[in-house]
């Protein structure tokens, strides 16, 4: 009996600690877990910043630079300006993604990140062809109010081949080029916006940098919406991240300053395509060229059917 009292207390003092130590490590491991998932993550105002400002710059100024600067600088033979700043935009686009999701708080897939900004590289430079041969037809009398087979200056065309041509063109520039473009684009925003929840209260606010932002970038995403015909995309985009929103504050998490940046940044934007549609609702020449149950105008399009008279073609050219 002694011998069997002596055998039990040895094995109590022997599983004891290794009991112990295991409540340690257990304790120890899901603090780290812990403090990977929620760790803080200040307002990325450098990273918007940029973003924001070569966006308006790089991808909204392009056409605006390719009009503006004289035809003596850059021929129609020849890349405009514009042509350069989409180039630069494909290089410094997909460099500040890398850098957002970086400072994610969150460890995110990466390899869909990484195929993701190829495909978007792909998009962008693909839309680079055919996006700058289609604005230097404006020069011509190319009016992007109308089809490819209405224009006048295309459908007297021969041999009519040349028109077939020409809609492949079309083809490249506004659906192949933008689906591999805005997908992964928006993708990416999307993986990035799932590492932006937090479960402190106190960091559920907008700095006033983040607010002076919020208005420009919503009109670019405006402007990105309208003029990409990609209203489905961004749609899908928004009504997953309220579900995402939904889910995580049932679990007690809110979104981060910038989660919130990117979240009002939606929808203003979202505001600001209502009001865009209304403005032209009733518009019977543009009700032709966006039919269907979804109508949406790209701005060129208003551009080249509104104020065509800045733009008369160049006969010399």
């Amino acid at each position: 009996q002694g011998t069997t009292q002596q055998h039990k207390a040895v094995v109590t003092s022997c599983a004891a600690p290794q009991q112990s130590d295991g409540f340690a490590f257990v304790f120890r491991h899901g603090a780290v877990k812990s403090e990977d998932t929620f760790k803080t993550s200040p307002f990325h105002f450098d990273l918007w910043f940029y973003f924001t400002l070569q966006n308006w710059v790089l991808d909204f100024g392009r056409p605006i630079a390719m009009i503006i600067l004289p035809l003596e600088w850059f021929p129609l033979n020849k890349p405009s300006a514009g042509d350069y700043f989409h180039m630069a935009y494909n290089v410094i686009t997909p460099f500040l993604l890398l850098k957002l999701i970086e400072r994610s708080p969150k460890t995110l897939p990466r390899s869909m990140v990484y195929v993701s900004i190829i495909v978007f590289v792909m998009g962008a430079s693909i839309h680079l062809v055919g996006d700058s041969v289609n604005h230097r037809l404006i020069f011509s009398g190319y009016q992007h109010h109308l089809s490819v087979r209405e224009n006048p200056i295309i459908k007297n065309l021969k041999p009519e081949t040349l028109i077939d041509s020409f809609e492949l063109l079309y083809y490249y520039d506004e659906y192949l080029g933008h689906s591999m473009w805005y997908i992964p684009f928006f993708l990416i925003l999307f993986i990035y916006f799932t590492g932006c929840f937090t479960p402190v209260e106190e960091e559920s606010r907008m700095p006033m940098s983040a607010l002076l932002l919020v208005g420009p970038s919503s009109l670019y995403y405006w402007y990105l919406v309208t003029e990409g015909q990609i209203f489905i995309l961004y749609i899908f985009t928004f009504f997953a991240m309220m579900a995402l929103v939904m889910h995580q504050k049932r679990k007690g998490l809110v979104l981060d300053s910038n989660g919130l940046f990117l979240f009002y940044s939606f929808i203003i934007t979202l505001l600001l395509i209502a009001v865009w549609v209304m403005w032209l609702w009733n518009d019977k020449i543009l009700r032709k060229k966006y039919p269907g149950v979804i109508y949406i105008p790209e701005p060129w399009a208003f551009y080249t059917l509104h104020m065509n008279n800045l733009h008369a073609p160049k006969e010399s050219f």
